[in-house]
């Protein structure tokens, strides 16, 4: 779905912002707070369409890879089986076949279950394919260091010009629009405008450590149309730190800055001490905050019990958590207030802050934020809401799993 940016004229039923503070001046005083405390420019004029699930996600991307008529640059972490893995390495292959300059960069760890047949056809044809950060056991000399550190990011860029990003990876698992356990709910961005460079950047970043040129003849760093009444976004890219990172500046703004909504959802949630009472914070000065998060069907148990370890202080200090039940939730979105939200591929989690290369969008749109308002809300008769008193009945060997897995978290 296409969206437009909200006029001065634009109003919504059920604000409760504090009048004198207009959307406007809220979604300018936001950006100039991102500007400043990341030093990353935001850009006007991006053309956005979100797309919802594998039925919208992948035709798109498809699409764009097969009208491409120079370049395609390709990043993903998660790269497995399935029809669509096959219909993307030949989409690919298609196109360097044709002339086309295709890079291709997979996480080594996220992308082991690809089907070897897949890299041999596209590197036939053409395509430049590496890995990112071979283990020890695939013959690559890493650090302990270096090599827990994963690039997570997933982004799609066509001639320079059109971009992806969001949570989905490439495997049967995401295909489909979430009906059941075999359909991974998600969420993805197609943007046309400024942004792109910022995505592209991203690619680049993690490319720069195979070794090819940056630079070469089929590059043109064109400049961007602006696309009348488009989104303000701002790209920020996160890598390993033992510090704060830019990841966690974007967050923390966003959570500082609610006045009276949060929503988020996220695939692997387990935000350390400071992040929850940041969410608390949020509630105690009278912010509705909901959080989304797997429910029955997760795919990483570990995660989730290190998830629900928190549950308690949060619901009881006023977060409401709900578990989604058809299927894996994989999407990756914040909203505040109807006006500004992020998305991209980070979770709010410690592999998210502080090891892996990510990226995501704040968009400063309030018409993009209400759509993405409006899907959560769209998936809240499909979820439970965890209840404090009933949560703290669950077994003790469960609490037990739930304290042992936090302790692993602190380090991995």
């Amino acid at each position: 779905m296409r969206v437009r940016t909200r006029t001065d004229d634009d109003t919504v039923a059920g604000d409760q912002l504090d009048p004198r503070d207009s959307p406007q001046q809220r979604v300018r005083d936001l950006r100039r707070r991102l500007e400043a405390l990341l030093g990353i420019p935001a850009s006007e004029g991006n053309a956005l369409t979100l797309l919802k699930n594998g039925d919208e996600i992948f035709p798109a991307m498809l699409s764009a890879i097969r009208e491409s008529q120079r370049t395609i640059d390709f990043l993903t972490f998660v790269y497995w089986k399935g029809d669509i893995a096959h219909e993307f390495a030949h989409a690919l292959a298609e196109r360097a076949r044709a002339g086309l300059d295709v890079r291709v960069l997979i996480d080594a760890v996220g992308g082991r279950l690809i089907d070897s047949d897949l890299i041999t056809h596209m590197t036939d044809c053409g395509v430049q394919v590496e890995w990112f950060r071979k283990p020890v056991w695939q013959g690559q000399a890493l650090s302990p260091w270096k090599h827990n550190h994963r690039t997570h990011r997933k982004v799609l860029i066509c001639d320079e010009v059109v971009g992806f990003t969001g949570g989905v990876g490439i495997a049967e698992e995401w295909c489909g629009d979430a009906r059941d356990e075999t359909e991974w709910r998600d969420t993805h961005v197609r943007v046309v405008g400024p942004a792109v460079d910022g995505l592209s950047a991203s690619f680049a970043q993690n490319w720069a450590e195979t070794g090819h040129p940056l630079i070469d003849d089929d590059r043109r760093f064109p400049d961007h149309e602006l696309a009348a009444g488009g989104s303000v976004v701002q790209v920020a890219r996160g890598s390993a730190s033992v510090s704060w990172n830019d990841m966690a500046t974007v967050f923390r703004v966003m959570l500082e800055s609610a006045q009276t909504r949060i929503r988020m959802m996220t695939a692997y949630f387990v935000p350390d001490d400071f992040f929850q009472s940041l969410l608390l914070d949020a509630v105690a000065r009278g912010v509705q905050v909901d959080l989304m998060l797997p429910g029955p069907h997760a795919d990483k148990r570990v995660c989730q019990l290190a998830s629900e370890s928190i549950y308690s202080r949060l619901v009881e200090g006023g977060v409401r958590i709900w578990a989604f039940q058809p299927s894996m939730l994989h999407a990756k979105v914040l909203t505040i207030d109807g006006i500004a939200a992020v998305v991209g591929s980070a979770n709010m989690n410690r592999r998210s802050l502080h090891h892996d290369e990510e990226v995501v969008m704040s968009v400063l749109d309030p018409v993009v934020a209400r759509r993405l308002e409006d899907d959560f809300d769209d998936e809240l008769p499909r979820c439970v809401l965890i209840e404090p008193r009933r949560w703290e009945d669950r077994p003790l060997r469960q609490k037990v799993s739930e304290k042992a897995t936090v302790v692993a978290h602190h380090f991995f």
